[in-house]
């Protein structure tokens, strides 16, 4: 268990920071049930417990902190007992098809596929426990709940049935559901013997007076104090492929296969993260990219490392570490877990459901950033709604 090892003072940071924000309910619901949204949960979490958010990157794992990955999760308490989506598979929805009308060896694809991103997001993190913390909300109150995280035991798959486009089945310890037509995974999250802690949480009637209340009549009036605060708090944030973007494939000698050009020795870690050029020209402020400064930066991996990096190459179309093979070490290696001088393909970064990372400017003045794994699809969303 992870919440009741923390000191008593952080524990109370979170649930009255928690019971506050279920006073706001009001503006989001009509329900007798406080809410709280994910993000919020997340980002309360972190902040009360000093854990690593990891939310943004498209992992298994939502915060880290010391040798635990937590998976959080929060929905209605109901009778205690509810289904609730832990994985999507959307990136592997033609080999789903591809099995035909056999729910067993849909079953056991899915269940290899939920695995394997386990086993990807332990490379990841670098941590070696794993577990669900999940906040249920009824009328009056939040209830705090921790349950072991754990791979499907496929060797122990039973009582698989399909009713129309769901697909049922149980392992030794939970059960589960498949939705075909959604390609998400379901658990049974069965909390009656697993609630820690609750406690209570009053609806405020008029949540508008209370907001109000908290901004001075001067701010209201000045669009500009409104604007600069959202600026400051604001994080910058870019999303980069881990693919060629003139045709979408990982090039044999270049990017991930940097390793493989031709020319120099190379370190078979070798590798470098594409930049598209638009990027540069449209959100120059980013990296402050000039061919003429050598400049170096600080980037933050998710498991709490820290490496040494630059934009480099013609046009500062690479973002590459130095040494150039802590990058690669830690993209191939430890996270992708794939051999030394491995051609990387894009349908290698599809079937782990990954093919760009997100990129967030933790702190303008010393140029310091985060990273995280975004999912497959996510860096053609980004230049959808950000490419002039």
């Amino acid at each position: 268990m992870f919440y009741n090892l923390q000191p008593q003072a952080q524990k109370d940071i979170y649930t009255s920071l928690l019971s506050c924000v279920g006073t706001l309910s009001r503006l989001f619901s009509d329900s007798n049930n406080p809410y709280l949204h994910y993000r919020a949960h997340e980002i309360l979490f972190a902040h009360a417990f000093n854990a690593h958010d990891i939310s943004r990157g498209d992992i298994s794992f939502d915060a880290t902190k010391q040798n635990i990955g937590l998976g959080l999760k929060t929905f209605l308490h109901g009778n205690g007992a509810t289904y609730q989506k832990i994985a999507e598979f959307n990136s592997v929805s033609n080999e789903i098809r591809d099995i035909g009308d056999n729910p067993e060896e849909i079953i056991h694809f899915i269940a290899n596929m939920r695995n394997q991103r386990l086993e990807d997001t332990l490379a990841i993190t670098g941590v070696e426990q794993m577990l669900y913390h999940v906040i249920t909300r009824e009328t009056g109150q939040f209830n705090i709940s921790e349950l072991p995280m754990t791979p499907i035991v496929i060797d122990n798959i039973s009582d698989i049935t399909q009713i129309n486009n769901n697909i049922h089945f149980k392992d030794r310890y939970y059960k589960y559901n498949f939705s075909l037509s959604k390609n998400t995974l379901l658990k049974k999250f069965d909390l009656s013997n697993s609630i820690i802690d609750s406690f209570p949480v009053t609806i405020n009637p008029n949540p508008f007076e209370t907001l109000q209340n908290l901004i001075s009549p001067e701010a209201l009036i000045d669009q500009n104090v409104i604007n600069q605060s959202i600026n400051h708090n604001g994080a910058p944030f870019i999303v980069l492929p881990l693919y060629s973007t003139k045709d979408g494939e990982v090039h044999e000698r270049s990017g991930l296969n940097q390793w493989n050009a031709r020319g120099r020795s190379r370190n078979p870690l070798e590798v470098y993260i594409p930049i598209p050029r638009w990027i540069h020209l449209q959100i120059p402020t980013f990296f402050g990219y000039n061919p003429d400064i050598d400049r170096q930066f600080n980037i933050k991996l998710p498991n709490c490392e820290i490496i040494p990096c630059k934009v480099c190459q013609g046009g500062g179309k690479a973002l590459m570490s130095n040494p150039n093979k802590l990058l690669g070490d830690w993209l191939i290696n430890q996270a992708l877990r794939l051999p030394n001088e491995t051609i990387i393909t894009r349908d290698m970064l599809r079937k782990k459901d990954i093919d760009s990372v997100l990129l967030t400017k933790v702190d303008k003045e010393t140029h310091e950033y985060e990273i995280d794994f975004l999912k497959y699809g996510s860096f053609e969303e980004f230049a959808l709604n950000h490419k002039k």
